[in-house]
């Protein structure tokens, strides 16, 4: 005889809303409170457009994670990973048997596959033009590295404040970089450096830079009037020259090498930055750069930001250490736009007033979002200025500094 009640008992035991039950009763209720979060984050990608290609994924990469009993997401496999001495590929292989989906997903993050893929794709969309036309934009897409390593050497120094409130509130030298690198505002740099160094901070890390790239409209503004007079504001630039088509197709190339040669623990961003804009330029593979613009670009987007959700594990992200790197990634990309602003002024004076200080807000590494905003302020202090192809090369140059800077701390704690 069948014993329905025994049948339903079952059926409870084995849901996932016994295991909520059962862990909200053990004092376990971080997955309440992650499940919280993720809705949190879906309504901020859906209603508000924080970066929605972005978050709407890595929101229900969260949300799936944090499902008791599912076993799409195993921390502990990944735990087992990092331990000194297991071998890559016997761990690859333990994953490959015994993961869940988003296990499989999170392969092509550990790998660094992931962003740079997305990097290639940024380079079949990007256009040097504007930086070529205009070296000296360079110099302020370096100026605008200024966040990186400020909130570096912040997150190095909370370490004296373990003994004062008796628990973990600094970072080691890897999770420093990790954070430092926000400033930059590339979600894929940071994501690549970050699951390198850190890939337990990789849920926190990613939500941190992709919410701030969502807010440059909000928080660069008082930051550039602030940093910028009235005078400045309204100064209007001259058209630069028209770049060549063999000047473009040089560039990637010249680029790849030099950047290469100097740090190679960078040559794979970089390479396929430049790759995908060598595809571009040529117009010879149209194709391929349609491919990487458009079908590839989705692809990997799907993928990468459903698997970074997936590391936001309650017991991983639940900390105090989580806050820390949400305040030292809106300081760190402040201290950016701050940085770049302070070169466009240098620029501005060197030049007796033709450059307007407002294009080094566009440093940072947001194309063309940050650009854009330069040229929104710019015309709201003059309706006749745009400025907009001239922040462009700080904009994109930008790009190539948040990658080397990324090179540069893998190469010192890799």
């Amino acid at each position: 005889m069948i014993d329905i009640g025994e049948i339903l008992l079952n059926l409870w035991n084995s849901s996932g809303f016994a295991y909520l039950f059962a862990g909200f009763m053990d004092g376990g209720w971080q997955n309440l409170v992650m499940l919280a979060i993720s809705c949190v984050l879906l309504y901020l990608a859906i209603v508000h457009k924080f970066e929605p290609l972005l978050l709407c994924g890595i929101a229900f990469g969260c949300l799936l994670t944090n499902l008791p009993g599912a076993g799409l997401y195993n921390q502990e496999l990944w735990t087992n990973f990092m331990t000194e001495g297991h071998e890559a590929y016997h761990s690859y292989g333990t994953i490959l048997r015994e993961g869940g989906l988003l296990d499989f997903f999170y392969i092509g993050v550990k790998t660094s596959i992931y962003p740079c893929l997305i990097f290639m794709g940024v380079g079949a969309m990007t256009d040097f033009g504007p930086l070529l036309s205009n070296p000296k934009s360079l110099l302020l897409g370096a100026a605008a590295q200024m966040g990186v390593f400020a909130a570096f050497f912040g997150a190095i120094a909370l370490n004296g404040l373990n003994d004062l409130f008796g628990f973990t509130v600094g970072f080691t030298g890897p999770e420093a970089a990790s954070i430092g690198i926000i400033g930059g505002a590339d979600g894929p740099t940071a994501i690549f450096l970050t699951s390198q160094l850190a890939p337990h901070l990789l849920g926190a890390i990613a939500v941190a830079a992709y919410s701030y790239m969502a807010l440059i409209p909000l928080i660069q503004p008082p930051i550039m009037n602030l940093l910028t007079t009235p005078e400045q504001r309204k100064i209007k630039m001259v058209q630069t020259r028209t770049v060549s088509k063999a000047e473009k197709i040089i560039f990637p190339i010249v680029v790849t090498l030099f950047v290469a040669l100097l740090l190679p623990d960078t040559a794979a961003l970089i390479g396929c930055l430049m790759f995908g804009n060598l595809a571009k330029e040529t117009g010879l593979t149209d194709r391929l750069s349609d491919t990487m613009q458009n079908a590839l670009m989705n692809i990997v987007t799907i993928l990468l930001s459903t698997s970074v959700g997936a590391t936001m594990v309650g017991t991983n992200f639940l900390t105090v250490q989580t806050l820390s790197i949400v305040v030292l990634g809106v300081i760190a990309f402040g201290l950016s736009t701050a940085g770049g602003l302070l070169g466009g002024q240098i620029m501005c004076r060197a030049t007796g007033g033709k450059v307007n200080p407002l294009i080094g807000s566009a440093g940072v590494s947001a194309v063309p979002m940050a650009a854009r905003v330069a040229n929104t302020v710019g015309q709201k202090n003059n309706p006749s200025n745009f400025l907009l192809m001239h922040a462009m090369g700080p904009n994109v140059a930008g790009v190539i500094g948040s990658a080397i800077a990324a090179g540069f701390l893998l190469s010192v704690f890799g």
